[in-house]
């Protein structure tokens, strides 16, 4: 299972990638294994300051829905639309082009609770 190095974690299996002040969230590939088959990616939250913790949208699958929570504070500034048309992409590339939303963050200070790819490998065994 791939676990790259460049980005941050977090206990709920999402992966951060920070650019400046901008970040970009996603679900890891253990969580998109662990759901099946997405089929549906839901995001109502653009535009709106959510703060870390708080859920930000819900990825439901063939089985389950599961909520996704944000791991850092900031505004929601795009979504990706592509997952719209085609949320499997969540499934077959979950590190690049299902991506899900980047954030204008609010306190970037969060990053450094986040963890990197070691500790999160520990996290899932």
């Amino acid at each position: 299972m791939s676990i790259p190095n460049n980005l941050k974690y977090t206990k709920d299996h999402e992966w951060v990638s920070v650019d400046g002040d901008v970040a970009t969230i996603g679900i890891t590939a253990f969580a998109q294994g662990e759901l099946g088959d997405i089929v549906y990616v839901e995001i109502e939250t653009e535009g709106e300051t959510l703060d870390q913790e708080e859920v930000f949208g819900s990825v439901e699958a063939v089985k389950t829905v599961s909520d996704l929570f944000m791991p850092l504070s900031g505004e929601i500034i795009e979504f990706n639309e592509e997952l719209e048309a085609a949320p499997e992409t969540v499934n077959s590339d979950p590190y690049e082009g299902g991506w899900m939303i980047k954030i204008r963050l609010s306190n970037p200070s969060e990053v450094e609770e986040l963890m990197d790819a070691a500790a999160y490998t520990e996290l899932i065994g």
